[in-house]
């Protein structure tokens, strides 16, 4: 029906007069999602094995530090310091179990407290949640990749050091090794390092350690591996032989002459697509013991030739190549195996979405212990965002030749502005406790739909 300007426009000419009142209101009602998770999962209790030993005399223990580090993440706040904007919200208070938020210097005094067992206890609690989910969904082919990622600091933090970081060259960092289920677009666990070490180490160990915890829970399934090429060395590939995990792993052939000139030297290539093409051979560096299959790739790509250019004209474009070159034990073709090694662009976009919702680059703490819980309770919140939503939906794809996850899912930062931040109130009306909230038509059904699934 057509509506006159009158019945629309209203005129507006004086400021209401602002008042703050306790009414007990909530800017997050949508946290309520998170609290019926935690008691799902029973995080506080699995918190609590981790960090037992440091709790006992404390007011504010280990395990409910860590828990408001993860409410902290997952509402979208970075600096410890923010702590103060919700300092006095009563539904964060209640997710916690206190009347009163600690504050920084309690958060910071706590989490430096904990020792390298806790430490440990709480990288495995993290990744045990994620194998939970891996058993739920009863995966046939799992898919690990390795890679390192640059967190940076600006000051003079316990365990950085001055290293490989393209985007702030010059700048102290941690450098950890993580792993990522590709399936799930979930973190498994964190190798904790500075900032000035290779990409490849302290990798043997920890690959060991991942794949272990994989097969132990999932015994049937057909664990997979990707790597780029600072991961290039005998001790890695035949760890990954003997744990029977397929791999594709990059090689730096540009170290190996040898190899360089006969990728470049080579005539016939056979065509995979429009783009790609490729030629086999069986190779391996004169001091390794046994021969591998590695598959050498080439793709036509536009590149600007340098110099100076007349500037009235076209800018000329020649065509070169680029090459890439792979060693895997998987038996089936080139085909697959470059889709499958390509993928691992895809744990890129986890990697960016834990740094941008997730504060996983933050460096808060001055302590490397400090820092350590604050990266896996990151982890652990980008896993929450992903396992929230998992609870109540179903798979969207099967496996494909990329890998790519299995669930199309919202972002923590998406989850966080259409659902967690919504005004609401707590009441008690006859005694029963009730969260009114604003959340109206889609947000309104996606809400109501994940919080009955999860308090059933």
């Amino acid at each position: 029906m057509k509506s006159s300007k009158a019945e629309i426009v209203s005129r507006v000419h004086t400021l209401p007069e602002v008042s703050f009142e306790d009414h007990r209101l909530t800017s997050f009602s949508g946290l309520v999602l998170f609290i019926a998770l935690f008691k799902r999962l029973q995080l506080m209790a699995g918190l609590r094995r981790c960090f037992r030993s440091v709790d006992r005399d404390r007011v504010f223990g280990l395990a409910r530090v860590v828990q408001q580090l993860v409410i902290h993440v997952a509402l979208g706040f970075r600096r410890l310091r923010d702590r103060d904007y919700y300092a006095d919200d009563p539904l964060i208070q209640r997710a916690l179990g206190v009347r009163k938020i600690p504050d920084v210097s309690t958060i910071t005094r706590t989490l430096a407290a904990a020792t390298e067992v806790q430490v440990t206890r709480f990288r495995k609690y993290v990744g045990e949640l994620t194998l939970d989910r891996v058993e739920t969904e009863k995966l046939a082919r799992i898919t690990a990749d390795f890679d390192g990622s640059v967190l940076s600091t600006k000051g003079h933090v316990e365990g950085t050091a001055v290293g490989f970081n393209p985007k702030r060259k010059g700048a102290r960092s941690y450098y950890p090794l993580f792993c990522v289920l590709s399936q799930l677009g979930m973190f498994l666990d964190m190798l904790h390092r500075s900032g000035n070490v290779h990409d490849s180490n302290g990798s043997v160990g920890f690959i060991r350690s991942c794949i272990t915890a994989l097969r132990t829970r999932m015994p049937r399934a057909v664990i997979e591996s990707r790597l780029d090429s600072a991961f290039f060395n005998e001790n890695v590939l035949d760890l990954l032989e003997d744990l029977g995990v397929e791999y594709a792993m990059a090689i730096p052939f540009a170290a190996y002459p040898g190899l360089k000139h006969r990728v470049h030297r080579r005539e016939r290539w056979r065509p995979i697509d429009d783009d790609w093409s490729y030629f086999e051979l069986d190779w391996r560096p004169k001091t390794w013991a046994g021969r591998r299959r590695v598959i050498c790739i080439r793709r036509r790509r536009a590149a600007r030739r340098k110099g100076p250019l007349q500037l009235d004209l076209f800018e000329p474009i020649d065509d070169e190549f680029e090459f890439k070159v792979i060693v895997t034990n998987k038996t089936t073709s080139a085909d697959n195996v470059l889709h499958f090694f390509n993928g691992r662009g895809l744990n890129e976009a986890v990697y960016a979405e834990a740094k941008q919702f997730a504060a996983l680059d933050y460096i808060p703490c001055r302590r490397r212990v400090a820092n350590e819980i604050f990266t896996c309770s990151t982890m652990l919140a980008h896993n929450l965002g992903r396992e929230l939503q998992m609870q109540t939906s179903e798979p969207t794809r099967r496996t494909t030749p990329t890998r790519a996850p299995l669930y199309v899912l919202k972002t923590l930062g998406t989850l966080r502005h259409l659902l967690l931040r919504q005004a609401g109130r707590l009441t008690r009306p006859q005694g029963v406790l009730r969260l009114s909230t604003a959340a109206s038509g889609v947000a309104q059904r996606e809400f109501k739909a994940i919080y009955e699934a999860l308090a059933a």
